[in-house]
């Protein structure tokens, strides 16, 4: 099985995210380092994703490294954290800044099947 939590960068987002949102849900973190409200939602997300026990993955998204702030354009985010959720190769939901858990696990639930 493919890690439940991974990183990716712009030159594998295609392939890593919407490509593989075909096979299951991926929620997609971008983060900063410099960012506490980033540093805030990390556990959260990390036991959210626990919580579904396979049946979605997540893919972290450093938006200072690389080329990634491209990504971040692409997807028009005007702060971090956001998080966006891909199924099917579309994005089926985003929320921008740190919430708790059952907030996360109910914006999950409305916007996919699964439990």
């Amino acid at each position: 099985m493919a890690e439940l939590i991974f990183d990716t960068h712009l030159e594998h987002f295609d392939r890593d995210v919407i490509e593989a949102s075909h096979t299951r849900p991926i929620l997609v973190d971008f983060w900063a380092d410099w960012c506490p409200p980033c540093r805030a939602l990390t556990p959260v997300l990390e036991r959210v994703i626990a919580h579904y026990a396979g049946k979605l993955q997540m893919a972290k998204v450093e938006v200072d490294e690389g080329a990634n702030m491209k990504l971040a354009g692409r997807y028009e985010l005007r702060g971090f954290p956001t998080v966006l959720l891909f199924d099917k190769g579309e994005i089926v939901g985003r929320f921008s800044s740190a919430h708790p858990e059952h907030w996360v696990r109910d914006f999950i639930g409305e916007h996919l099947d699964i439990e």
